[in-house]
C-alpha cells in the first residue's frame, strides 16, 4: 500500500515512499539503453541491426561483446551499466536460459525496476514465445535442468531467475518470428525514441513534483484493484504535460502501457478503431492488428488486457462515447491496472458509468515557478538575464500561471532585442498569439449555442461578478443560466471564487472571449453582438451608427463621464436585450429606447423619465438607482413579463407610475426615494408581488386603502416618518413574513392585521405615536421577532383604538 509521501531534501526531484526513493526519471543516467543478449544466438544479424539503429538515432547504448567464462561472476562495469540505464532491451533467444551470464544480468536489471528508479524494461522474443520463457518450458527447461545440476547447492539463485524470468515475460513486448528480424528494427527503436524523447523533455519541465506526486498517491500503484484517474482543468494548464511526466516515471511498473495523445483530435480525423488498435499496438507489441469495426476493438480490448496490469493514459478526451470504447469498464483490464483519463470537460469525470476514484485539477503556477519557465523557453536558463527582468515579470503577469501560456509567449520573443520586446508587449493586451488562442478555442468550440452565448457574455461583461446576480440577468435573457454556467465550470471556462460568491474566469480565456466578439466584424464595432468598450459604446451610440447586430451593451465606468449620444441612437439598435450603464452623464434627451430590451440596469441615469415610446413585453427587470427620474412613464405600459423593478435613492421621484399593465411584477423596491408623496392605488392589487420596499421615503403620505397581495412576503414602510396610517389587508395575504413599521406616523395598526397570520416579523420601534396594538398580534402563533421599543405614546389610548 502506498502511504507516507514527502518530499526527499537529498533528492529534490524524488519522493519518499517507506523509505525508498521514488524517481521521476531525471536523475543522471549513463546510458539510455542496455542490451541484454545471448550473443550466440542474436550477435551477428538482429543485434548487429538494432545496435546500429539505436545508435544512428542518437540513442547512447551499451553492448557487451566480451564472450566469459562460464560460471565468472559480473564485472562490476556491467552492474554499474545496467543500473546507470535508462532502459534495458532483454533479447530472449533459444539459448537465452543456459547462459547464468545472461540470467544473472536479467537479475540485476528486474532488480533496477524494483527499485523504482525509472528503469524500464523492453522485452523482445526472438523465435521463442513467452510462454516458453514465463513457464520455463522447451528449450528454457532444458536449460533449467542443467543449472539445477550445476547450482544445487544455490537453489535460492534458481529461484531468483525464475522469478525474473516470470516478471520480465509478463511484460508486453515484440514477438519475432525467425527471419523477421529486420522488419521489427524499425518498431523497436522508434519505441524507445519516443519514450526517450518524452523523458529528455520532462526533465526541463518547471514545478511538476508536487502536481505530479498528487496524481502518483491517486493512483496508488502497490493496489491490486483496477483504478480510475480523472485529471481536468482549462486548456494549457498542463494536464497533458503531467499525465506524461507520470506515465514515463512509473510505466516501468506494469507489464504494458500506451498512451494516447489527444484523442479529441485523433478520434475527429481517424476514427475510434485507429485509436483501439494503436492501445492494442502499444501494449501486445503486435503490428498488423486487424479489425474492422468499434464493437470488434472493444472484444479484443476485453479479451487480450483482461489478465495484464496495464497502464493507460487517454488525453484529451472530448466524449464519453470515447472512453466506453476504450477504457469502458474496469473488467476490460488485469489486476492492477491504472487508466488516468485527461480533459477539460468535468462532465465527463462525474458521468456514473465513469465514476473515477479520484479527481485532481492542476492549479496554476506561481510567480516564481512561471518566471523559471518564462526564462527557460525564452533564454535557455532558468534564470532571467538582467535588462530583462521587469518585461519578463509584464509577461509571466500576463500569462496568469498558465503553463502553455507562458511557454508560447517566451517563444515569440526568443533572441528579440528590448525594442522589439517593448513593441510586442505593447500590444499583447489587444493581439493574444494565435496559438493561444487556438488552443481555448477548443473549448469554446465544443459548446451547445446558448453555452457559447453565456460564455461571451461572461467573457464580455460579468467577469467577478456577484454569482447570484449574474445568474439572474442571464436568466433575464432566456440563456438558462444554471445550465449554461455549469457546463462552462465542468469544462473550466469558468472558476467559482474562494467563497464561491462570484465567476471567475481567467484573463487570457477572458480575452479569447472578447476576440470572438471582434471577430464578428474586426472593422466595425456596431457590426457585433457586444459592445463593452468605452470607445466603441460612445462611437456608435454618439454617431448614431447602431445595427440590427447589436444584442448587448455594457458600460461600467469608475468616474462619471459626460456624454453626448444622439437622441434617436437607441432607434438604430432595435435588437438590443441588454443595456446596463454606469455612471454615464447623458447630455441629450433619448427619444427611444428598443422595445425588445429584456434586462435594463441604468445607475445614475440623467433624465428625468424614460423615452415616452418604450413599451417593451419582453422587459425582465428596470433597475435605476440613484437617478433623476420624476415619473418612469405617463398611463398605462404593457409591461407584461416584468418581474422587478428598482428606483432606489431616485430623490427626484414624485410618485410611482401606473403599474396595472405589469401584473407579474414580483419586487418593487423604492427604497430612498426621499421626494415621493404617493404610490399608485394599482400596487395593491398586484397578485404576484412578493417584495414593496418603500424605506426611507420620507415624504411618503399615500398608499392604497387597501392591499390584496396575496404573494407580499415583505412590506417594508420603515423611515416613512409622514406615513400617519397604513392600508388595511385582505384576507387571502397569509403569506407575508415580514412587516416593518418602524419609524412611521402611525397611532394605530388596523384590525385586519389578524389576517396576517404567517407573520415571523413585526416591527414597530420609535413609532412614537403608536398608543395601542390589536390583540391579534397576540394570537400569532407563527411570530417570532416583535420590536416595539421607543414607542413612547404605546398604551396611552387602547380606548381610541379602531375595532
Amino acid at each position: 500500500q502506498i502511504c507516507n509521501f514527502q518530499l526527499s531534501p537529498a533528492h529534490p526531484m524524488a519522493l519518499i515512499n517507506n523509505g525508498s526513493t521514488i524517481s521521476l526519471c531525471t536523475g543522471k543516467w549513463i546510458f539510455d539503453v542496455f542490451l541484454n543478449f545471448r550473443g550466440e544466438d542474436t550477435r551477428h544479424r538482429f543485434l548487429r541491426l538494432l545496435y546500429d539503429a539505436l545508435v544512428e538515432k542518437k540513442i547512447s547504448t551499451f553492448k557487451d561483446d566480451k564472450v566469459l567464462e562460464r560460471g565468472k561472476p559480473i564485472p562490476s562495469e556491467l552492474l554499474k551499466a545496467i543500473e546507470g540505464s535508462r532502459f534495458s532491451v532483454v533479447i530472449f533467444s533459444k539459448n537465452y536460459a543456459s547462459s547464468s551470464w545472461c540470467l544473472d544480468e536479467l537479475t540485476k536489471i528486474v532488480e533496477c525496476r524494483h527499485e523504482k528508479k525509472g528503469h524500464t524494461i523492453f522485452p523482445v522474443f526472438y523465435d521463442v514465445e513467452p510462454t516458453e520463457v514465463r513457464k520455463q518450458k522447451g528449450c528454457f527447461g532444458e536449460a533449467f535442468a542443467k543449472h539445477e545440476e550445476v547450482f544445487k547447492e544455490n537453489l535460492e539463485k534458481l529461484k531468483r531467475w525464475r522469478a525474473a524470468l516470470i516478471e520480465v515475460a509478463n511484460i508486453s513486448g515484440w514477438v519475432i518470428r525467425k527471419g523477421q528480424g529486420s522488419e521489427y528494427i524499425e518498431p523497436i527503436v522508434e519505441k524507445i525514441f519516443k519514450t526517450l524523447s518524452s523523458i529528455k523533455l520532462n526533465e526541463r519541465l518547471v514545478g511538476k513534483e508536487s502536481r505530479v506526486w498528487k496524481v502518483y498517491s491517486d493512483l496508488q500503484i502497490g493496489l491490486t484493484d483496477v483504478r480510475m484517474i480523472g485529471i481536468h482543468g482549462t486548456g494549457g494548464i498542463g494536464k497533458t504535460t503531467i499525465a506524461r511526466v507520470v506515465y514515463d516515471s512509473f510505466s516501468n511498473q506494469f507489464e504494458a502501457s500506451s498512451f494516447l495523445q489527444d484523442v479529441r483530435e485523433t478520434y475527429k480525423r481517424q476514427g475510434i478503431v485507429y485509436l483501439q488498435k494503436k492501445l492494442l499496438s502499444d501494449i501486445l507489441m503486435e503490428r498488423n492488428i486487424r479489425f474492422e469495426r468499434a464493437v470488434e476493438g472493444v472484444r479484443l480490448i476485453k479479451r487480450r488486457l483482461c489478465h495484464k496490469k496495464v497502464l493507460l493514459v487517454l488525453d484529451d478526451v472530448s466524449g464519453l462515447h470515447q472512453l466506453d470504447d476504450l477504457a469502458g469498464e474496469r473488467c476490460w483490464y488485469g489486476p492492477g491496472s491504472r487508466i488516468i483519463i485527461a480533459t477539460r470537460d468535468k462532465r465527463i469525470l462525474v458521468a456514473p458509468r465513469v465514476n473515477v476514484d479520484a479527481m485532481y485539477s492542476p492549479e496554476e503556477m506561481s510567480n516564481e515557478e512561471a518566471l523559471r519557465l518564462f526564462s527557460l523557453t525564452c533564454f535557455g536558463s532558468e534564470h532571467t538575464p538582467e535588462g530583462h527582468k521587469e518585461m519578463s515579470n509584464h509577461v509571466v503577469s500576463y500569462a496568469r500561471g498558465l503553463p502553455l501560456a507562458i511557454k508560447i509567449l517566451g517563444s515569440h520573443l526568443v533572441g528579440r532585442s528590448i525594442a522589439e520586446w517593448k513593441s510586442w508587449l505593447d500590444g499583447l493586451e489587444n493581439n493574444i498569439p494565435t496559438e493561444l488562442l487556438q488552443v481555448f478555442q477548443i473549448s469554446y468550440d465544443g459548446l451547445q449555442e446558448f453555452e457559447k452565448q453565456t460564455f461571451l457574455h461572461m467573457a464580455c461583461f460579468f467577469n467577478g461578478e456577484d454569482r447570484d446576480r449574474t445568474e439572474h440577468i442571464l436568466n433575464s435573457l432566456q440563456l438558462f443560466s444554471a445550465n449554461g454556467l455549469r457546463n462552462l465550470l465542468y469544462k473550466s471556462l469558468l472558476n467559482l471564487s474562494l467563497d464561491k460568491k462570484s465567476f471567475l474566469m481567467h484573463p487570457l480565456v477572458q480575452q479569447m472571449g472578447r476576440e470572438m466578439v471582434c471577430r464578428e466584424c474586426p472593422k466595425w464595432p456596431s457590426r457585433r453582438s457586444r459592445l463593452w468598450l468605452l470607445e466603441d459604446i460612445d462611437t456608435v451610440l454618439t454617431e448614431n451608427i447602431g445595427t440590427k447586430y447589436i444584442q448587448s451593451i455594457v458600460l461600467n465606468l469608475f468616474v462619471q463621464k459626460k456624454v453626448y449620444w444622439h437622441p434617436e441612437a437607441f432607434s438604430k439598435v432595435p435588437n438590443l436585450q441588454l443595456l446596463k450603464i454606469h455612471n454615464v452623464q447623458l447630455q441629450h434627451e433619448l427619444t427611444h429606447f428598443p422595445n425588445g430590451l429584456r434586462f435594463v440596469e441604468w445607475s445614475g441615469y440623467s433624465l428625468k423619465s424614460l423615452p415616452p415610446n418604450f413599451e417593451s413585453e419582453e422587459l425582465v427587470e428596470l433597475t435605476m438607482c440613484h437617478s433623476n427620474i420624476e415619473l418612469l412613464w405617463k398611463g398605462v405600459k404593457k409591461l407584461y413579463s416584468l418581474q422587478f423593478i428598482k428606483l432606489s435613492h431616485s430623490r427626484n421621484l414624485i410618485s410611482t407610475p401606473d403599474f396595472s399593465g405589469a401584473p407579474w411584477l414580483e419586487r418593487i423596491d423604492f427604497e430612498g426615494c426621499t421626494n415621493l408623496v404617493e404610490v399608485h392605488p394599482s400596487v395593491g392589487v398586484l397578485k404576484r408581488l412578493t417584495l414593496l420596499n418603500l424605506k426611507d421615503c420620507t415624504s411618503l403620505k399615500s398608499l392604497p386603502p387597501k392591499l390584496e397581495m396575496e404573494s407580499l412576503e415583505i412590506l417594508i414602510l420603515s423611515g416613512c416618518s409622514e406615513v400617519k396610517e397604513i392600508p388595511k389587508f385582505a384576507k387571502d395575504m397569509e403569506w407575508l413574513r415580514e412587516l416593518h413599521l418602524n419609524g412611521t406616523a402611525i397611532k394605530y395598526l388596523p384590525s385586519s392585521i389578524e389576517h396576517l397570520t404567517g407573520m415571523t416579523l413585526l416591527n414597530l420601534s420609535h413609532c412614537e405615536n403608536l398608543v395601542g396594538l390589536p390583540g391579534a398580534i397576540f394570537r400569532m402563533k407563527y411570530l417570532k421577532e416583535f420590536y416595539v421599543f421607543g414607542c413612547s405614546k404605546l398604551g396611552e389610548d387602547d380606548k381610541k383604538r379602531p375595532v
